[in-house]
């Protein structure tokens, strides 16, 4: 069951939705938060932040609340803790945006990032996702290993899903409203049927979602955007790599099961509005 904590006073639709999955970053959610209401602040559009909680076993939802208070243009979910790809999932259908981005909590791409990624959806692209690969990347303090094993997953990914782009996993990832709708509620590895799960866990729902996008001709436009390694990360290299390697598999499997049509009607997020205090 999802909650959606929000103010009562409604406002216009926002022209940009950012959801930011978030599991135990209590503590440095308050700064990510105030850099990005603080950038949304200097933009001429309405906005709106929502934070996907994603079972968090710190004050993480705490600390979103505690934000809201003076920040009406930022909105809280709550799910079980269920994994980043079914997180993001819940952000993504429920944004009122008409362009909706997800962004990690850390802000590893920066949020003023966006505005490389904007034009591109007035040049008629229906998904603009940010890359650390290609002229103008840049990519911050990242070990020469963990780049060496992202570039072996790309292959991988090219190989077997998704030709064409050289980053399917930097977090930054914009989709007009309508598409995000239909993408996401198409996921199969982390949709609706997710399971609880522990810990941190880093997966390839980025495949999955590029493969759909692809698959119904949607067009898709790869960024250069800067990014900066992160200490903190959850990422766990050998763990989570066979996981992103298994999950590809799975996207080939369940798209030669005929998973992957589109559905009848995109599924409207079960969500319960409450004020905030």
């Amino acid at each position: 069951m999802e909650t959606i904590l929000t103010h009562s006073v409604e406002t216009p639709q926002p022209l940009v939705s950012t959801v930011i999955p978030a599991y135990n970053e209590a503590r440095r959610l308050p700064q990510t938060l105030a850099r990005v209401d603080a950038y949304f602040q200097t933009q001429a559009y309405a906005s709106e932040i929502l934070v996907v909680d994603d079972g968090s076993s710190d004050d993480t939802a705490r600390a979103v609340e505690l934000f809201m208070q003076e920040h009406p243009r930022v909105k809280l979910i709550r799910n079980d803790h269920r994994g980043k790809g079914y997180t993001v999932r819940t952000g993504m259908l429920a944004a009122r945006g008409h362009i909706v981005l997800f962004s990690d909590a850390d802000l590893s791409t920066p949020i003023e990032e966006l505005e490389k990624l904007m034009p591109w959806f007035e040049r008629g692209y229906d998904i603009v996702i940010g890359s650390r690969e290609g002229l103008g990347a840049q990519r911050i303090k990242e070990p020469f290993y963990r780049h060496i094993m992202g570039r072996v997953f790309n292959l991988i990914v090219q190989t077997l899903t998704v030709r064409g782009i050289q980053d399917t996993q930097c977090g930054f990832k914009a989709f007009r409203d309508e598409v995000a709708r239909d993408v996401f509620a198409r996921m199969q590895l982390y949709g609706d049927n997710a399971k609880p799960v522990r810990g941190g866990m880093v997966t390839a729902f980025d495949v999955e979602v590029l493969f759909i996008g692809h698959k119904s001709g949607y067009r898709i436009k790869e960024v250069p955007v800067q990014w900066r390694y992160g200490a903190e990360t959850k990422v766990n290299p050998w763990k989570d790599s066979f996981r992103n390697f298994r999950d590809v598999l799975m996207v080939r499997w369940n798209d030669a099961r005929g998973l992957y049509h589109a559905p009848l009607t995109a599924p409207t997020p079960q969500t319960k509005q409450t004020e905030s205090k």
